[in-house]
């Protein structure tokens, strides 16, 4: 009977059931937006340098990430890979070459990355074929180069024209070449874009005299939420004296140090939010209360206990609340998938500071269900918080004052 009676009474006066409603709505709205929209930044910089760059794991010969030379190489043996693809959640192993070398054109030279890759094998990791603005994809046989944007913006080169490349190779021997520009590819990491090279494997190797031998494989997983699960797998499955198996935590720990350090400062933000949310709920609450004292007054006088009457408020709040929870869903889920697949552009200043530190200057929603749970739990928790300390002004009503008022 109360819970009918709460129901009935949002409809008794839908102008202030709306009120309370759009508070919340609004505030639910506003904060998911927020975290959805952080969420989404730092998904894009994983996902600009992990997914793309490193891959979310690597398999190295043992010393390697502390001293990446060519001497550091292992030779790809096939039983190697079978035991990697073992693991369930494991889906593509990708075998590269990488080491530094001088690339010159007539005019102009500069240190670049070169990356010995398998085409095939790539594409499946890091999409790499999709982000070509000129030329053509390189097959295995090739013997030509794969750059980015901005290294031929320095070298003031096009496809078709050739890069002296220039380096030290396996066991210190010489490795110069002159190859063709076969295609240009924009990353979304401008950090990357002035600095990479591609050559195909078997040409890479040849370049450096390091036949079948590899400086990692780079793991395509299912998900990324595996990394943990699959690197502990690994390092169960493989020598550990001859191989180490590292995630992109151990491979670039500078990037989740940036994350957290940003995200305690979206923290005290949201603090800030959560603590108006908390305030627009409970002077919303107050009116409420204070506009419906002659009935609680009446309702009192003809028998209904006080724990009855402030139960009754408790349920009407949580309909008012889960009303604008869903309502607040509906409106924002359609807004962030549209920012997911459009992302917000910056510029000035702000895209300045993102390309300094190598990362794409856009903003990208995340629709990551964990948002919507959070958002959805920390609202109501506040709504329950602010209805606790506005319940005593119930127990304190004077039925026969409450009439007269």
């Amino acid at each position: 009977m109360v819970t009918k009676l709460a129901w009935r009474n949002l409809w008794r006066n839908k102008r202030r059931t709306f009120i309370v409603i759009a508070a919340i709505m609004f505030a639910v709205l506003l904060s998911t937006v927020m975290d959805s929209l952080q969420a989404g930044v730092y998904e894009n910089n994983i996902k600009n340098m992990v997914g793309f760059y490193t891959g979310y794991a690597q398999v190295h010969q043992k010393g390697y990430w502390d001293d990446q030379i060519m001497d550091n190489t292992f030779e790809d043996v096939e039983g190697l890979k079978k035991e990697i693809l073992a693991n369930s959640h494991v889906e593509e192993v990708v075998s590269r070459l990488e080491s530094f070398t001088l690339a010159a054109s007539r005019k102009k030279t500069t240190t670049t990355q070169l990356i010995g890759f398998d085409p095939e094998a790539e594409q499946a990791l890091t999409k790499l074929k999709d982000k070509l603005i000129a030329g053509s994809y390189p097959s295995p046989e090739d013997r030509a180069l794969l750059i980015g944007e901005g290294v031929a913006t320095k070298l003031e080169l096009g496809i078709g024209d050739s890069i002296v490349l220039m380096g030290q190779g396996y066991h210190g021997v010489s490795a110069t070449g002159l190859y063709p520009i076969m295609a240009i590819a924009k990353f979304g990491s401008p950090e990357l874009n002035k600095s990479v090279i591609y050559l195909p494997l078997k040409e890479a190797q040849y370049f450096y005299g390091a036949e079948n031998r590899l400086t990692s494989y780079a793991l395509l997983l299912d998900k990324g939420s595996a990394v943990d699960e699959v690197v502990a797998d690994l390092q169960q499955r493989l020598d550990t004296h001859a191989y180490e198996v590292m995630n992109w935590n151990e491979m670039m720990p500078w990037l989740l140090q940036m994350q957290q350090a940003d995200a305690g400062g979206n923290k005290v933000m949201m603090g800030i939010l959560y603590l108006v949310i908390g305030f627009v709920i409970f002077g919303t609450l107050l009116m409420m209360i204070q506009e419906r004292q002659y009935e609680f007054g009446v309702v009192m006088a003809v028998g209904m206990k006080k724990r009855k009457v402030a139960l009754m408020t408790l349920i009407e709040m949580l309909f008012m609340t889960l009303i604008a929870i869903v309502s607040s869903f509906t409106l924002t889920i359609p807004l962030l998938w549209y920012f997911k697949e459009n992302p917000i552009q910056l510029g000035g200043e702000m895209e300045e500071v993102y390309q300094q530190y190598g990362f794409e200057a856009i903003m990208p929603a995340s629709l990551d269900p964990s948002i919507f749970y959070y958002q959805a739990i920390v609202v109501f928790v506040l709504a329950m918080l602010v209805y606790a300390f506005s319940i005593n002004k119930i127990f304190r009503i004077k039925p026969v004052e409450a009439m007269r008022h």
